[in-house]
């Protein structure tokens, strides 16, 4: 696999009505020049506002 890209972010936001089965992970989008993520996660993942995440990207061959 090639890495395409990798930051750390805080969760801003976690939507857990959007599905029976995932939750939705938010980042805070402050302005143009930041990276900023939402990501659907399977429930159970005992992540809560506030943690910090690494976000990596990789292009699978």
């Amino acid at each position: 696999m090639e890495k395409v890209l990798e930051f750390e972010s805080v969760i801003y936001h976690i939507n857990d009505q959007f599905s029976d089965q995932k939750d939705c992970l938010m980042s805070p989008h402050t302005d143009d020049d930041s990276l900023w993520f939402n990501i659907d996660i399977p429930k159970g993942h005992k992540l809560k506002a506030g943690d910090r995440v690494r976000i990596t990207v990789e292009k699978l061959q």
